[in-house]
């Protein structure tokens, strides 16, 4: 098993402590490029894919790196819905 199949799991079982590296790894995996407006951009950040130009917007967290569990469940409709279409 792959490290990238092992963090899907890992993103399935909703963790109370997933992170939003590794929430990049998947989206980078899966073709995904992570777009900031600069140092006054916020918490906003937008991962957009250049074959298909999908995007989904998602906040950083901080201080912690920890996603809040509404974020996770947007990770998980978004992986179902496009996660196979690389």
């Amino acid at each position: 098993m792959s490290k990238i199949d092992k963090l899907v799991i890992r993103l399935l079982s909703r963790p109370k402590d997933f992170t939003y590296a590794e929430a990049k790894v998947l989206l980078n995996y899966l073709g995904f490029e992570e777009y900031q407006k600069g140092k006054t951009s916020g918490s906003r950040v937008r991962f957009q894919r250049s074959t298909d130009k999908v995007s989904i917007l998602m906040h950083r967290p901080h201080p912690s790196e920890i996603l809040k569990s509404y974020v996770i469940d947007q990770l998980i409709e978004f992986y179902g819905k496009w996660g196979n279409h690389e």
